[in-house]
């Protein structure tokens, strides 16, 4: 029903950096890890995923409603961009498809009693836990 959202690289600002970690030469001589950044204010998703993708709670969208992704675990600079355009994609998808509206129900004649029996059980034992009479 809902399509999946795909950006490309033309909606986001990628900055090639160098990766941190071990690696020996390579990872002080060459920038293959990718920062790439989305601001979710300017782009052009609808209204109702923006306002979805800005309420979630993730370390990765920044107080000016940016999204900033760190990829690093390729040695190739191409991998590491490809790999987060798909944790961005994959970001904007889980928000894509609104949630399912709660309807409230009544609870079955079943759970009323199981309740008030559970309710029943635990009075008699706090009302044995009173004063022994002799």
């Amino acid at each position: 029903m809902y399509a999946q959202i795909t950006l490309t690289e033309d909606d986001v600002t990628i900055t090639a950096v160098r990766a941190q970690g071990a690696g020996g030469q390579n990872v002080n001589k060459v920038s293959s890890a990718i920062h790439l950044r989305f601001s979710i204010p300017t782009s052009t998703l609808s209204a109702d995923v923006k306002v979805r993708l800005l309420a979630l709670n993730d370390h990765r969208i920044t107080r000016d409603g940016a999204i900033v992704i760190k990829a690093q675990t390729h040695r190739s600079q191409d991998m590491n961009r490809t790999e987060a355009l798909a944790r961005l994609n994959e970001l904007v998808n889980s928000v894509a498809r609104p949630p399912k509206i709660r309807h409230a129900t009544k609870p079955t004649y079943g759970s009323k009693q199981r309740r008030l029996e559970g309710k029943r059980k635990l009075s008699e034992t706090k009302a044995l836990r009173g004063r022994a009479l002799f």
